[in-house]
């Protein structure tokens, strides 16, 4: 089984990609940058900001799946400056306070649109 999952409520992809694709019993979230989904442009705001509208945008394409941010079972971060990585970890635990998932956190030296971060996920839809 294999279905594509899209939601308005984040934002449409800038590429040849799928906001998420269910294989299995497996949601492949594809990488999130900090879009506004009612613009389509890039957030303006602190750091901060900017982690908690890729985080709303992951929430909304692991709902539209049907599961919940308690499903998330593999995070992978990609941050271009890893001094900023506690204060990713201030608002990243807001949406994973129990039990969070599997998480990898990698600096990279350039990411779309010359955004901070990035994330992708893997969510366990029953």
């Amino acid at each position: 089984m294999r279905r594509v999952i899209y939601t308005p409520k984040a934002p449409k992809p800038v590429g040849p990609y799928s906001q998420g694709i269910i294989a299995g019993n497996y949601l492949f979230v594809s990488g999130q940058i900090p879009i506004d989904p009612e613009t389509g442009e890039v957030i303006k705001g602190d750091f901060k900001t900017q982690v908690r509208r890729v985080l709303e945008n992951i929430k909304a394409i692991v709902e539209a799946s049907g599961a919940s941010m308690k499903d998330v079972v593999k995070v992978t971060v990609y941050l271009k400056d890893m001094n900023k990585f506690q204060e990713f970890n201030e608002i990243y635990k807001e949406y994973f306070k129990e039990e969070p998932p599997a998480r990898s956190v990698i600096e990279v030296s350039n990411l779309p649109k010359n955004v901070d971060l990035e994330i992708d996920a893997v969510v366990y839809v029953k």
